[in-house]
């Protein structure tokens, strides 16, 4: 489930809201998207892959996450930002998740075993 939006790193373009197959988003008055509906966020992380400054965090979750949780504090996310694109390939500079992947190393290991 969506649960934070960073400023700092949001570069005001709205990528995320147009996206979002559940329209969770609003227009903030700065221009930075705010989360408005997060009980209807799905957790398709849509939001984060498409963001192109990493600035959404949504958390592996179909419910919100507890008061206190780090994964509402965006200081403890510093490194989770991102980190949905990055497992699946998506951004330039990154390894393509075809590339990292490893399953096809078990998959020969199995057509070679009797």
């Amino acid at each position: 489930m969506i649960e934070v939006v960073s400023a700092d790193r949001c570069v005001r373009c709205d990528v995320c809201v147009k996206v979002c197959p559940t329209d969770v988003f609003d227009r903030g008055p700065d221009g930075v998207p705010v989360i408005a509906r997060q009980s209807d966020c799905q957790t398709c992380f849509m939001c984060e892959a498409h963001c192109p400054t990493d600035a959404l965090y949504v958390a592996p979750f179909s419910g919100p996450a507890p008061a206190g949780s780090p994964h509402t504090d965006e200081g403890a996310l510093a490194d989770a930002f991102g980190d949905y694109r990055r497992i699946v390939g998506w951004g330039r500079g990154r390894t393509p998740g075809s590339r990292a992947d490893r399953n096809h190393i078990f998959t020969e290991r199995l057509r070679s075993s009797p």
